[in-house]
């Protein structure tokens, strides 16, 4: 089964955060390839934003974020190019007021026939939306 997965699902593998548990059991899921994930190829950048901020926040220290990210870039999703979903992703954004980075995965969860598995409560009125604590 294939899924869009979010940047603020993948980061709960890391950092401890609500649902973290429900995060890492999707996690050995892909780990053992029962289940594809993609994302646009913003999603590195992304997680490397998350993890900076929160070593900024001393919520883990430069150590710790290093490794979570080399971590998290050994076993990465398929990344599509966001130049081909950017189209789509703004007139998402304009319609739903919403952020440019969250219509990204959604306009490729609609490009690719699948759903958005994400944290974000915020994007459950879209029906290609999966969330987190909803996954089973």
């Amino acid at each position: 089964m294939k899924f869009v997965l979010d940047a603020s699902v993948a980061l709960k593998w890391e950092l401890p955060e609500n649902d973290s548990a429900e995060a890492l059991q999707v996690r050995a899921a892909f780990e053992v390839d029962s289940i594809e994930f993609i994302a646009p190829n913003v999603f590195p950048i992304e997680i490397g934003h998350a993890l900076s901020r929160a070593m900024r926040r001393n919520l883990i220290d430069a150590t710790q974020a290093e490794q979570a990210l080399e971590r998290m870039l050994s076993k990465m999703p398929v990344l599509f190019d966001s130049m081909g979903l950017i189209e789509r992703a703004f007139q998402i954004s304009l319609e739903a007021r919403i952020g440019v980075y969250d219509c990204l995965y959604l306009a490729l969860a609609q490009d690719q026939h699948c759903q958005f598995l994400t944290a974000d409560a915020r994007l459950q009125p879209f029906s290609s939306v999966l969330l987190l604590k909803n996954f089973s």
